[in-house]
């Protein structure tokens, strides 16, 4: 598929594609850094005192306000999981992701290893949430983030 097919499947030029995205792989991760930003100011938010795990899952419950419809994201899960190069550029904004939130602890006072463990059980959360939620039509994102956060606090606790 090439950059001026795709625009004229959205009703643009291709040089209005061009405006909002560097290429067309980068339209399948628009939006990212601005969840990544809509998250750190969540973290900001969450009370002081409250454990670091406890906020990024708080700050994730905000996460829905920015989801696409769930069709376009198992369409886009499908074309990520077919391409290597995509897979790999989605690592890395998972990274600078996990990075910023991570980050965002330690400007609370968290300790680097305390915020690394947090952040990289809480991605493991989220996705498990993203995943069931992107698959069921009628799950709440909320209650599936609650859901997978049990699960893994069973299995550190059993």
């Amino acid at each position: 598929t090439t950059v001026a097919q795709i625009a004229r499947r959205a009703g643009l030029t291709e040089r209005s594609f061009y405006r909002w995205y560097t290429d067309k792989r980068e339209a399948l991760f628009g939006g990212g850094r601005e969840l990544e930003e809509l998250l750190v100011a969540a973290v900001a938010e969450i009370p002081e005192g409250t454990a670091p795990l406890d906020t990024l899952l708080r700050a994730f419950s905000k996460a829905p306000e920015v989801f696409r419809p769930r069709e376009f994201l198992r369409a886009r899960a499908a074309v990520i999981a077919a391409s290597p190069p995509l897979r790999e550029r989605e690592l890395i904004k998972t990274a600078s992701m996990s990075a910023a939130l991570k980050k965002a602890l330690e400007d609370r006072g968290h300790p680097p290893a305390a915020a690394r463990l947090a952040t990289d059980a809480a991605m493991a959360i989220v996705r498990v949430a993203g995943e069931r939620w992107a698959a069921d039509e009628s799950a709440a994102y909320e209650t599936l983030l609650r859901d997978a956060e049990k699960e893994l606090r069973a299995i550190v606790h059993a």
